[in-house]
């Protein structure tokens, strides 16, 4: 990350008509040019690759709206998918005859004993009679028949009684409930299934059987004649059913990898699809020479990738077998160019935090990386806590530890990838949180004594300052610092873990946090109007150091400058010993507005002078703001000698309406246009006065509400250690305080609604609370001094963007 976006320029890009689609597409992997449209007066519709655009599109539209597997399923796998649902089928019809075949033998032979027992013969046996020589079915004139097969339990009863009434009595039913459930052969549904045998006597009753079970739709079988011939059908359907399974489960491998290979390339489909899309939409941007035999492209480009421009130009052309190599040219132009900040996956959170305000101006100074650490400094200061911090820094380095995985996963949530692409942030954040925290001694609203505290009690007891009636009769006692031995000296880091029993402590927080807060917004703030030099001296506009620079600094160095004087005057200049007599710092300032002596005694010798000198300064340079840069540029419009340097300076800058004034007096510092001649320019003074007007009112009274706006910091960081202690003691001391042997017991459910609470509310509302105050505080009173934030963001021609645009669009 640089301190000011990179140097671009406007190159011609010649391509080849043959290797012009390879050129681009390497451009597109390298994604180092953005494209101009050369043919911005040529609707959408009359382009010249437009027909290929469409052809991609409907292959979106293809890709996006029918499921992937059943564009498999149609187009490649439909034969296989059929023989499958046969294979199937066969399998379940040969489950089914076993099933059958199974109960319908138990049929036979419970008949078979009970014939043996009784002169009335039900089913007539199937066995060979050993001296006639034929069966019993032989014998009744064979015209016993059997009907046997499957049918749902549900539909039992009536096709019982269906028999029954049509057949007058016939046919002799038995059935037996299947063991397991199986699949229907038309709906595929599960349901339980009853095998059944129906003995009917003659042809006609058998014919009648046969349409009852039709209607019912029974799944029939063939019933064997004899025990043989039914041992032979079930060996039979063992090794069918057998090889059977066999066969489905390699379909099914089979079928999973296909899918799987499919699934895994379906990927790059989509990928292909939009990189052919994207290609051709650049193509429509380009212009075709008179011949038709080359196309000419305008690339924005940093000056550090021509090189590496030309040896992928190069490349394409070998690949698209030119044989005309293509190349760049680079060429002048007065257009803006694009910004470019580089950033890695550490800077990319604080440089989107600056874009959100607005990207930078063409080389213009950026703030982003001092909001490194300004930005995560702020956020702590109102945050500041030391297991508040750590909790924060553990969660954070998780993540950073854990940020391939979670990468790779791409979760949905928005809230979570919101957290995660702001890792490094929370990371820093934390860190400051812990240092602030160490500073303000305060851990879970609990202070830590590492070092030991500089106040002692039993000094006031040597002195013979405190007795035991004075304990006896005063439920409060002060500690008195002049008394030898009871103040030793300052606590080696941050605040005294003494100050944390005190009941003045809130007092004292205050007094602190207030002037601590005003004195980081001074310094922030005049850092930030610092910053605005290198941006004048860059921009070679030097007339701006004096009549802009200076006096924005004395304004707010001579008031709120010399208010952080005082306070830092006043905690060095007095003592313990004379700290009673002390003046109010809040009295003399206001005093110095009103241009009156105070009726306390003054801080310093000679603060009257100082103060009249000082506010003479601020009043003086609100004149030299308001007119200084109106009357200069009038004065050097009509022939004046400018402030600047007269030399040649290769310059591509964005002319802002507030900024119209200083562009052009640019362009009269050095002499030149960008064409190279001379160039007339008209200058209105009425409207350069006007802007600069408003300019210097807001800044004026910004510097005022800005240095109150900083009083947040005292604020938030107050409220954040109030609520931090009301939940240590509304919550967790309660369960500390029981000392039986269920108070452990009780400890657990109270640590997990205290660990609730200090998540929900403290670190996440908390948290977000200040995130949004730095981030404010980093908007309005800082970058507002020197960045303007009107520019353009450089948006190259780059496939590794294309997945996003994927997931919004619901491909991928």
């Amino acid at each position: 990350m640089g301190f000011r976006s990179e140097e671009m320029c406007l190159a011609q890009l010649f391509l080849q008509s043959g290797s012009a689609y390879d050129c681009i597409s390497e451009l597109g992997e390298m994604g180092l040019v953005e494209f101009r449209d050369l043919n911005p007066s040529v609707s959408s519709f009359q382009r010249r690759f437009v027909s290929e655009i469409k052809r991609c599109e409907e292959m979106e539209r293809i890709l996006g709206k029918r499921s992937l597997l059943n564009i498999l399923l149609e187009v490649e796998l439909s034969e296989v998918a059929k023989n499958k649902e046969k294979l199937q089928r066969n399998l379940l019809e040969l489950t089914e005859y076993t099933h059958m075949l199974r109960i319908t033998h138990t049929f036979m032979h419970s008949r078979s004993r009970v014939s043996c027992h009784s002169p009335y013969e039900e089913f007539p046996s199937l066995e060979t009679e050993s001296v006639t020589g034929c069966t019993s079915m032989q014998r009744l004139g064979a015209k016993l028949g059997f009907i046997s097969g499957l049918i749902q339990r549900v539909k039992v009863e009536a096709f019982e009684r269906m028999l029954w009434r049509v057949c007058k009595g016939y046919t002799i039913l038995s059935y037996a409930e299947v063991d397991e459930s199986l699949a229907d052969l038309d709906t595929g549904e599960i349901n339980k299934n009853v095998v059944f045998l129906i003995s009917f006597w003659g042809d006609q009753i058998g014919q009648k059987v046969q349409k009852i079970c039709d209607c019912y739709h029974c799944h029939l079988y063939p019933h064997p004649e004899t025990d043989e011939e039914r041992a032979d059908v079930m060996d039979s359907l063992r090794t069918r059913i057998h090889d059977l399974q066999n066969v489905l489960h390699r379909t099914e491998d089979y079928l999973k990898q296909v899918l799987h290979k499919a699934s895994e390339s379906a990927h790059s489909w989509v990928l292909q699809v939009k990189k052919m899309k994207a290609i051709y939409h650049i193509l429509n941007l380009c212009s075709f020479d008179v011949t038709n035999k080359c196309l000419i492209a305008e690339v924005w480009c940093p000056v550090s990738d021509l090189a590496n421009l030309r040896r992928t130009l190069e490349e394409g052309s070998r690949k698209g077998d030119a044989t005309v190599p293509s190349f760049v040219n680079r060429i002048p132009s007065s257009d803006t160019p694009p910004t470019l900040l580089r950033s890695n996956k550490f800077t990319s959170g604080f440089q989107s935090i600056v874009e959100a305000y607005g990207v930078g101006d063409y080389r213009e100074a950026s703030p982003a990386p001092y909001t490194i650490i300004t930005f995560p400094f702020l956020f702590a200061v109102m945050f500041g806590d030391l297991g508040h911090g750590s909790v924060m820094t553990l969660f954070a380095l998780w993540m950073v530890l854990t940020e391939k995985d979670h990468k790779r996963r791409r979760p949905g949530n928005q809230v979570w990838t919101t957290f995660f692409d702001g890792r490094y942030i929370i990371l820093m954040m934390g860190l400051f949180s812990i240092y602030t925290g160490l500073i303000y001694n305060d851990c879970f609203s609990k202070s830590l004594n590492i070092f030991g505290s500089a106040w002692s009690v039993k000094a006031m007891f040597t002195k013979q300052e405190w007795t035991n009636e004075t304990l006896q009769t005063n439920a409060l006692l002060t500690l008195d610092p002049n008394v030898s031995g009871v103040f030793s000296g300052p606590y080696p880091l941050g605040i005294d873990p003494i100050w944390n029993m005190a009941v003045n402590r809130l007092t004292f927080l205050n007094s602190y946090k207030m002037k601590m807060s005003v004195i980081i917004g001074v310094i922030h703030m005049s850092f930030g109007v610092v910053l605005s030099v290198f941006n004048h001296l860059h921009f070679r506009q030097k007339f701006k150091i004096y009549l802009l620079f200076l006096p924005e600094l004395l304004f707010l160095l001579c008031l709120f400058g010399y208010l952080v004087f005082m306070i830092f005057y006043k905690w060095l200049a007095f003592s313990v010993r004379d700290s009673q007599l002390a003046p109010s710092i809040l009295i003399h300032f206001i005093n110095m507005f009103l241009m009156q002596e105070s009726a306390t005694t003054p801080l310093y010798p000679g603060q009257v002078c100082v103060c009249v000198c000082v506010l003479v300064v601020a009043l003086l340079s609100v004149p030299v703001l308001l007119f200084g840069r109106p009357l200069y540029l009038y004065w050097l419009h009509h022939g004046g000698k400018s402030l600047g340097v007269h030399r040649g300076y290769e310059r591509v800058r964005r002319v802002s309406e507030e900024d119209l004034s200083p562009s052009v007096v640019h362009d009269e510092e050095e002499g030149l246009s960008d064409s190279g001649g001379p160039r007339e320019v008209k200058f209105d003074f009425g409207d350069v006065f006007l802007h600069q007007a408003i300019h210097t009112i807001e800044y004026c009274l910004g510097c005022v509400s800005n240095t109150a706006s900083y009083l947040r910091l005292w604020a938030l960081s107050l409220a954040h250690a109030q609520l931090s202690e009301v939940l240590w003691a509304m919550v967790m001391r309660l369960g500390l305080r029981m000392s039986s042997r269920l108070g452990v017991l009780f400890l657990v459910p109270v640590f997990s609604v205290f660990a609730l609470l200090t998540i929900s509310i403290l670190l996440v509302m908390e948290g977000l609370s200040a995130f949004l105050h730095a981030l404010r505080l980093h908007w309005v009173e800082f970058q507002n001094k020197f960045y303007s934030g009107t520019g353009v963001k450089f948006a190259p021609f780059d496939f590794s963007l294309l997945p996003s645009v994927f997931e919004q669009d619901g491909l991928l």
